[in-house]
This record gives structure tokens, sequence and C-alpha cells, in this order.
């Protein structure tokens, strides 16, 4: 790699924290790929953006972001506010367009059960108030989340719960259609359909693959998750 390879920053989703990338990291930087996983605070992609896109304009040179699940609708929103994004990476992640919402998305995708092990928090605000928070189900977190990973318990244990209303807060403008995309779709999600990932793959015209594995799947397959990132870092290294 040349002192011009992008850094790939990391941007989990909800129900995991950043040690999901942590195998992702491992192959990434035994490739000679600098990488960072960066702490999602899962209020609602506008406020989450905002504090990410921060540390990515401190980075010095191009950045790959890649984000999981929810942190998908994240990284569309960070690359509006650092311009030295040279692509995006969506692991089994939504990919939302400008005006829509998560819970619009997952309106227009075929039904599972995922809603099934959601529970709900009443955690306080800064303001004296209380705002939901989501977690799932420990006993229905393997077989929702992370069926193909062998510790899923401790998946469930260390889990980020997610506000509710970051599921109905409208994205900003999709970055997606200015920049890059590759897109990779887990054939055995509970969370997110596989069909729904297709479509927001062939809408962004995304360069896809498909990988045999659970919502989970940065955890379950690192090296597939891994190689298909380095190939997103090897186009942005110009």
């Amino acid at each position: 790699m040349t002192d011009k390879t992008p850094t790939v920053v990391l941007v989990h989703g909800a129900f995991a924290e950043n040690s999901s990338w942590t195998g992702v990291i491992t192959e990434l930087t035994s490739r000679g790929i600098p990488a960072v996983a960066l702490s999602n605070e899962l209020h609602g992609p506008a406020y989450d953006a905002g504090r990410i896109a921060a540390q990515v304009r401190e980075i010095d040179g191009p950045v790959v972001l890649v984000g999981h699940s929810y942190g998908g609708a994240v990284i569309t929103n960070v690359a509006n506010d650092a311009d030295n994004v040279t692509a995006l990476v969506y692991v089994a992640a939504f990919t939302p367009d400008e005006g829509e919402s998560l819970q619009d998305l997952l309106g227009s995708f075929p039904a599972n059960d995922f809603g099934s092990g959601l529970v709900p928090h009443q955690l306080p605000t800064g303001d004296g108030g209380e705002e939901t928070f989501l977690s799932i189900d420990q006993a229905k977190f393997h077989q929702l989340f992370a069926a193909d990973v062998a510790d899923a318990e401790l998946l469930a244990r260390t889990q980020r719960p997610i506000a509710a209303a970051a599921f109905e807060e409208k994205s900003g403008p999709a970055s997606w259609k200015r920049l890059p995309v590759y897109q990779l779709i887990a054939t055995g999600d509970q969370a997110i359909h596989p069909e729904g990932q297709r479509t927001m793959a062939a809408r962004a015209k995304a360069t896809t693959i498909e990988v045999d594995g659970s919502h989970a799947v940065a955890v379950s397959q690192p090296q597939a998750v891994a190689a298909f990132i380095a190939t997103a870092v090897e186009g942005g290294a110009k």
C-alpha cells in the first residue's frame, strides 16, 4: 500500500458495539490497511453522524466509511459532512435515500420476526424527561441477530440499545449517489431481510457480494468482510 492508503472507519449499528469489528480490524491491519472503529451512540442518524463526522475530519488523508446495520444510515449522513470520504461500504446495512427513515425501509421489505424480539426501556434524558430505547431480548439474540456466532450470548450481554426514535428519523442527502458504493449482503440475515438489502444495493448501483452469514456477519465472517472492504480501499487509493 502507498502513503495514500485510505483509513477504514468502521461504524457499528444497533444492538452492537465497537468490539464487533475486532476480527475485521485484525484482517485489515494484516493487509497493511489502517482501520479504526468509532463509537456510535445510537441516538439518531443526524446526531450520530455529526459526532462521527467530526472525528473523520480529523483523519489525515482519505477515508473509506463502513457501516453495519443502522450504521449504514449513519455513514450515509457522515459523508455529507466529511469531504475526505472516498467510498462507502455497507455491511448487512440500511442504505436510505434522502427523506427516508429506517421504518420506511423496513415497511417495504418482506416481513420477518425481528420486531418480536425487541424490548423497550424507558431511560432518563438530560432535561428530566424519558426516552424509549430498544434492545434485543437476550433469549432471542442468537436466533435473530447472530445465528452463526458461537459466542452469541456474549454479544447479547454487551449489546447497546438504540433510541426508538432513530427508526423514525428521516435521513439527509444520499451521499451514495455521488460516491463509490459497495454493499455486502448477508444471505442468512434475520434482521434486515436479504431481499431488502438487494433492493437497496441495486438502487445505489453498488458493487455487491453475497456472503452466507447472519446479521452479525462481520463477527462470523471477518475474513470475507475485510476482503470486501479491501476492494473499496484499493479503489480509493488513487
